[in-house]
């Protein structure tokens, strides 16, 4: 039996949910609305959503608080949920809603090319799932084909659990299995008494090649700079896409303050070489840069968040002083 897939829509304008009615009338889901972030938290009780897309402002309870409020909950908190949000240019707001559980952000006033591929995606990844399970079902009622099916099952998982922790675009680990590889960094940190650092990157130029060549080209893009800081890695670091343009690096064994910093420029330098492409109009070279923010983490030391927040700072002064460079957080 097919299950239709559920999304539910968050936000408390009445105009802003008839505009997503519009926009994902032919999802291929059965859409639900919701007012209010009570509205929504009931709704979840009663369905299992594909995807939920959450309004950040709203009165009594935001859209942040509703987001932690899901994640607390063993039923709930695998349930994708896109931020729809003015703020997404904001890096503290953005951040706050991946602490808060969130997969990403599409901001308004929302494209809606970028909406309906991205819910496209989430409703294919949901359909996996679902067809997972079935499987898993049929496999406990056919004993006669119990090894071949296990094999199969092996799989699967093997499958799910990649798509799970990895970007789907570029293939790189994705934001949970960044947290979960910090976190594994700041326990050896504390075992052998060793340091390291944190990187964050962002793309400068990338919105303009996306608008200019189209989401395809901007796709490839990401693509060839992912390879590039995987060509740049060494055993012990792990690169990840943290959504959008930004990135992350976490550099296992700690090199002196200056011998990073000549690291971290030789990597903008890498970035910043041409990258050749097809767009929308053919072929097309595109140029971009990487501003880097780092942060030092040394036994004994604060969180890791804390770590991001001082990587993120130095992040926007790399931005600030012209974009393509290094920034140490102080």
């Amino acid at each position: 039996m097919t299950t239709t897939p559920k999304i539910l829509v968050v936000d408390d304008t009445p105009a802003n949910l008839v505009a997503m009615r519009r926009l994902l009338a032919h999802a291929g889901a059965q859409l639900y609305e919701a007012a209010s972030g009570n509205e929504a938290l009931a709704l979840c009780l009663d369905h299992e959503f594909a995807l939920i897309l959450l309004d950040v402002n709203m009165p009594d309870m935001d859209g942040f608080e509703v987001a932690t409020l899901l994640a607390e909950s063993d039923l709930l908190r695998e349930t994708p949920i896109i931020f729809v949000s003015a703020a997404y240019a904001d890096d503290l707001n953005r951040l706050k809603g991946y602490h808060s559980g969130a997969v990403d952000y599409i901001a308004k006033p929302v494209n809606d090319v970028i909406l309906q591929a991205k819910v496209r995606v989430f409703l294919e990844l949901y359909t996996a799932r679902v067809k997972l399970e079935q499987t898993l079902e049929d496999l406990s009622e056919r004993n006669d084909q119990l090894e071949q099916e296990m094999a199969e099952r092996e799989r699967i998982e093997a499958q799910v659990r990649h798509q799970a922790t990895h970007d789907m675009l570029t293939g790189l680990p994705n934001r949970t299995l960044f947290h979960d590889r910090l976190s594994a960094a700041i326990r050896r940190s504390g075992d052998d008494g060793h340091g390291f650092a944190l990187l964050l990157l962002d793309i400068d130029g990338f919105k303009a090649v996306n608008d200019s060549y189209g989401h395809p080209a901007g796709d490839a893009l990401l693509q060839a700079i992912a390879a590039r800081l995987k060509l740049n890695l060494r055993t012990g670091d792990t690169v990840a896409r943290l959504g959008g343009d930004e990135f992350a690096l976490i550099v296992g064994e700690l090199d002196e303050a200056s011998v990073l910093l000549d690291r971290c420029r030789q990597l903008c330098a890498s970035l910043a070489e041409a990258y050749p492409l097809v767009g929308r109009h053919g072929s097309f070279v595109a140029q971009v840069s990487a501003s880097i923010g780092i942060a030092l983490w040394s036994p004994p030391s604060g969180s890791d968040e804390a770590l991001i927040q001082a990587a993120d700072r130095a992040l926007y002064q790399a931005k600030e002083g012209g974009k393509n460079r290094c920034v140490l957080a102080q």
